[in-house]
This record gives C-alpha cells, structure tokens and sequence, in this order.
C-alpha cells in the first residue's frame, strides 16, 4: 500500500476537517531511509549547539540576545515586522514606558510567551491545555481562551493570484472538537513511551498537528513554533531555548506553507519530516556560530578592559554588554553590577574605547554594542 493512503487526507479544504486524524500516525510514514538520514544530521547539529552551550559559564549571556532573534523572525513569519533598531530600544526600556512600536511590543510578547511556557514545564513538568492558553494569551495581549465552536476559522491562500483569499484549508470546528483534538495532542506530547523513535520526530508530527487544529482565533503559527523549543528543551535535547528554528521557516516560508498542506491534501509526510529535520540541523549550525561569535567576541572585549581601563570585575561588565544590544545605566544598577555613577562611568569609557557606541534619542541615552548587533544580524 503506497505511504499516502495510510494517512486519510482532507477530503475537502472548504469544510472543517472535524475528521482529522487522531495521534500516534503510523510508524511507516516516518520509518524511511531518507528521513533517517536527515534526522541524523540534525540531532549531530543540535548535539554540538547542546554541548557547547552547557560549557558557557553565563548561558543568560545568550538568553537575551538568541531569543530576541528567535521572536522577531517568527513573528516576522506572520507579517509583523519590526526593525532592530525598534525592537532593541524597546527591549532596553521598561515595560511601562509604553511608547514602543506596536511590532516591537508584539515581538517582546512572543519573547515573554517563550519563557513564560518554559518555566511553565520546568514547574509542572507537562503540557496541557492551560499552557497552550497562557502562550496564546500572552502573545496576543488577550483573554481570550480556544476558540469557541461557532467561530468560522480559514486558513486562506495569500499570493495575487485568481485564488487569493480562498479557503486553503478549514480547522476543526463544533462543540468539544477542537478540545478533543487538542487533548490528544496533548497526550501525545506527554506520552513517553508513545511512537515516534525520536524526539525530533515527535516535535515535527506535533508542530503540523497544532497547525491543522488551529486551537486558536489568531497567533496559532507563533504558538506553535514555541512549542517545538519546549519539546527539545523538556526532552533535555538543550538545556534552554536558545535554537533559531525560525530563521530557516522564514527563509523557507513558501515551502513551509506547501509542505504542511501536502500532509493535509496529499498525505506526503515525508517532505514535511525532511523540511523540518532540515531546519533543525540549519538553524543548529546557524546557531552555534552565533553562540561561538558572541563568546569570541565578549572575550576579546574583556581582554581589552584587563589591559586598557582599571574596570572592577571587568567579567561581569564583559557580559552586561552582550545581554542586550543596547544598554542603558539602569542595566547595570538593577542587577546590582555596579552604582549608578560607577555604571556611566564605565559605559563612557567603552565608548571613548569605541567598543559600545553612546547615542541619544529622545532625551535618553543608549550604549549600542555594535559587535553584537553585527552578529545577530546574520
């Protein structure tokens, strides 16, 4: 029996697939040489992101500066688009100060869903239903909860063409559907004795069955996509979050779309599993000459302060630079690095050094690590 037909496809994307298969899939769909073979290299690539990050004495060094990178390219997935420059200021802003770009707000929310969900399982130690919501909710700065059952919901082509605006595919929709469905997920995820052979394999089989459940109104791809971090990082795959998966979706995003509607339409979970195999193994690399640029880099600014300033604890002021791009006094007083006028001080100097560069906008004054900001930019 050929592979597609182990899988019922969508017999009709205008209607709700409130038939949409339940988890486990068969093994046969994933048991292929080919998608072996790129599995192997994906769990190489993020086995050398793993090691090398649980070597860094500081891993919240890279906290800040991978994921930051990490949310605005997902959200930059869904058309919201910021620039670094916004998006640096606001994140070296307070909350309160409100007067960020709408996009940069929104990319600062994806961030804090991403850390929020990955304590919320460091604490409870599972998924369920409330973390998928809190994501959401966060996300999209809402109360709202799964969608109710009366909410027409499309996924719709997008394009110019003579179908733009037609129904590309129709989630599940009724009384209780989408909660069942999403409680299979949910029990899929948990299980760990459960199919498939490899965490990687479970994180692609769920990331496409979260789609298609669309639980949500909105934000469902950017839930989505955070869930895959939490999946590698619950199975202990990295220690944190710090994997730029979504860099190679939205260099890939035309392919990312036609693969998740190839499974539905099609039953072809092999390109599927290879897309996002490939993705994984890309974005391992990707990330790991980031995490090597930006050590290599704090280094070579620290042996600048041993031998050019008298900095006290010139490590710690080291590692407060490459936090954030952009760095205000008020960064190394609250954590309590240094007294504020210590602080300007020592910021003043590494712009007479030329390694942070000071400017002013709009009355407040910002000190740009320009080396990082390079090496994100990548």
């Amino acid at each position: 029996m050929p592979k597609e037909q182990l899988y019922p496809v969508n017999p009709d994307r205008t209607k709700p697939w409130n038939d949409l298969p339940e988890l486990p899939i068969a093994p046969t769909l994933y048991r292929d040489v080919d998608i072996y073979e790129q599995l192997g290299l994906a769990k190489e690539a993020l086995a050398l992101l793993a090691g090398r990050s649980i070597a860094i004495p500081n891993p919240g060094m890279l906290i800040n500066s991978i994921t930051l990178q990490e949310a605005k390219v997902s959200s930059a997935i869904e058309n919201v688009f910021t620039t670094d420059d916004d998006l640096y200021k606001a994140l070296s802003d307070s909350k309160a100060d409100g007067k960020a770009p709408a996009p940069a707000k929104e990319v600062l929310r994806y961030r804090e869903a991403l850390w929020e969900g990955y304590h919320y399982l460091e604490e409870n130690g599972a998924f369920d239903r409330d973390y998928f919501i809190r994501l959401y909710q966060i996300i999209q700065e809402s109360g709202d909860e799964i969608r109710p059952p009366f909410a027409r919901t499309f996924i719709r082509m997008g394009g110019t063409g003579p179908n733009t605006g037609k129904p590309a595919y129709t989630p599940p929709r009724g009384q209780g559907i989408v909660e069942a469905r999403l409680d299979n997920l949910i029990d899929f995820l948990n299980d760990e004795q459960s199919q498939p052979d490899d965490v990687l394999l479970k994180m692609c089989i769920a990331h496409y069955q979260f789609e298609v459940i669309h639980p949500f109104r909105d934000g469902n791809g950017r839930v989505g996509r955070i869930m895959n971090l939490h999946i590698i990082t619950r199975h202990h795959q990295l220690d944190l979050p710090i994997l730029y998966l979504s860099r190679y979706i939205l260099e890939h995003k035309q392919d990312y779309y036609e693969y998740l509607a190839g499974v539905s339409q099609q039953g072809d979970w092999k390109s599927w599993f290879l897309y996002m195999l490939k993705a994984v193994e890309w974005t391992s690399r990707l990330t790991l000459r980031k995490v090597n640029d930006i050590i290599e880099s704090k280094e070579e600014i620290l042996d600048v302060l041993r031998s050019q300033t008298d900095v006290r604890r010139p490590e710690d002021l080291a590692e407060a630079i490459f936090t954030q791009p952009y760095i205000k006094v008020n960064h190394l007083t609250d954590k309590g690095v240094y007294a504020e006028n210590t602080a300007r001080n020592y910021l003043n100097e590494l712009a007479d050094l030329q390694i942070l560069e000071k400017k002013e906008i709009k009355g407040k004054h910002y000190y740009i690590n320009p080396a990082l900001v390079e090496i994100l930019s990548y």
